[in-house]
């Protein structure tokens, strides 16, 4: 996926903006660029490849290398950004947030009028931001361009742009699918995607801006270029999986939305029947407030009986190739025998998607002595891959655990009924969890409801995206 942070000031702010930008790294895995403005030397740029090293180790020499009194920063799954770009706008500098799945219908329309080109990359795929930077300097004024490429767009679009006169032009997405909020300091402005990135530098929470809505920032001023529309489809995943604990989203905390939606799945789990279960556990680290939730909600002692040993190994899901991603994962894991020999032991996780890591982690359980292993979801089955916010890697949706199994359990035929599946009180719901129980050799399963999640949250179901649980836009 991704995330931005810049700041436009009165003084040098390249290491605030070096450290806003690295408080997204949660965010992403591929690249991290940033930009800079300074009166004397103009636009600046620098982008590094962050597979093999984290953003704060690859820009640790950044303050050599660019000086600036506005700046942005951004950690970006997909291509490598922010670009220098220069048009009918001036230069400017911009990174954006999101996914354009009509992209190749954009350029060919593009093309077709323009005469210009794009630098293209091996098989002739285009950079998006520069398809994003193009569609936008087809309108005279940076807000009537940013709205063309947004209603253009089939997809997701949150923007950032660094103008030459060191101001800053923030547009959230047209249905407002990941946050963008503005803090503010006696000195300028922030925009991050994260709150608590510029709190932690002084900046005070000053606005969190609406679906569509988009402002120009200066060191002095904020001003509304186009105002919110009235659709919101905030990503749901944000709460369950994406977002950093301490962030909050339309006024609702990440870490309190954990326990709530731990603490539902465990009444739930009380309705359908109590289970002998020694610990509680989640599946680190996104899954253990959700099983806190869970054991406060259900009297079950919260355990770590594995500990996930982080200061050197990379983030499981880094290495491109499946087999290394699940070597990482199980040299991370740390048993604590005491805690999983001849245990009755349910464990949290923040979602099951493809479930290959969590096959490893339940090897690991019995090979250490577990009694038996309970397995709860705190997301409904994951059905559909996202088409907006490429938090996925999945190139087909049979990459999916639970698509995979009603494949195998019906064939297409199935597909028809992933309301049923989705629903653990239904004939067919039940035998799409036994079959994944078989496969993991999990005790039991449940999943989260949709509206479990919903209620945990605690927003309308209408402001809420929840396509990758149930298809619905």
């Amino acid at each position: 996926m991704g995330g931005f942070f810049g700041i436009t000031s009165t003084f040098d702010c390249m290491t605030d903006v070096f450290f806003g930008t690295d408080y997204h790294s949660h965010l992403g895995t591929r690249r991290g660029g940033m930009a800079a403005y300074d009166p004397e030397i103009g636009l600046q740029r620098k982008i590094h490849n962050i597979e093999n090293a984290p953003f704060r180790t690859r820009f640790e020499h950044i303050f050599d290398e660019m000086v600036g009194t506005s700046a942005i920063g951004c950690i970006s799954d997909s291509e490598p950004q922010p670009l220098l770009i220069r048009s009918n706008h001036g230069t400017y500098a911009i990174t954006m947030i999101g996914r354009i799945n009509n992209a190749d219908e954009l350029i060919s329309q593009y093309l077709s009028f323009s005469g210009g080109h794009f630098d293209a990359k091996t098989g002739g795929k285009v950079n998006a931001v520069e398809l994003l930077a193009a569609l936008i300097d087809q309108k005279t004024s940076f807000a009537d361009g940013i709205r063309f490429a947004q209603n253009a767009i089939d997809g997701s679009a949150s923007i950032l742009i660094l103008q030459e006169d060191g101001s800053l032009i923030a547009a959230r997405d047209r249905l407002g699918r990941l946050p963008v909020t503005i803090g503010k300091r006696e000195d300028g402005y922030a925009v991050s995607f994260e709150s608590f990135a510029y709190e932690k530098l002084g900046f005070v929470f000053e606005k969190e801006l609406g679906p569509g809505e988009i402002v120009a920032l200066t060191p002095q001023s904020m001003t509304q270029l186009l105002p919110p529309g009235k659709e919101k489809r905030i990503c749901s995943f944000l709460w369950s999986y994406y977002g950093y604990p301490t962030s909050t989203y339309e006024g609702v905390n990440v870490e309190a939305m954990r326990y709530r939606n731990g603490a539902i799945l465990a009444r739930d789990d009380k309705a359908r029947g109590e289970q002998a279960i020694d610990y509680v556990g989640g599946v680190p680290d996104s899954g253990t407030p959700h099983a806190i939730g869970y054991a406060n909600e259900s009297g079950k002692h919260f355990a770590r009986a594995f500990i996930k040993y982080t200061p050197t190994w990379a983030r499981s899901f880094m290495p491109p190739v499946q087999v290394d991603r699940e070597k990482i994962a199980k040299m991370k894991q740390i048993p604590v025998k005491e805690l999983i020999k001849d245990k009755e032991l349910l464990f949290v996780d923040d979602s099951i998607v493809r479930g290959t890591q969590l096959r490893e982690t339940v090897e690991f359980l019995y090979e250490n002595g577990a009694k038996s292993v309970h397995m709860r979801s705190a997301c409904p089955p994951i059905m559909f891959s996202c088409k907006y916010l490429s938090f996925s890697r999945n190139t087909s949706e049979l990459d999916l655990i639970a698509r995979r199994v009603i494949m195998e359990l019906e064939g297409e035929e199935g597909f028809e009924h992933l309301e049923e599946y989705c629903d653990g009180s239904t004939e067919r719901g039940q035998r799409m969890r036994r079959a994944i129980c078989e496969k993991f050799q999990f005790s039991s399963l449940e999943f989260q409801s949709l509206e479990g999640v919903i209620e945990a949250i605690g927003l309308p179901k209408c402001e809420l995206c929840t396509y990758c649980w149930n298809g619905k836009e």
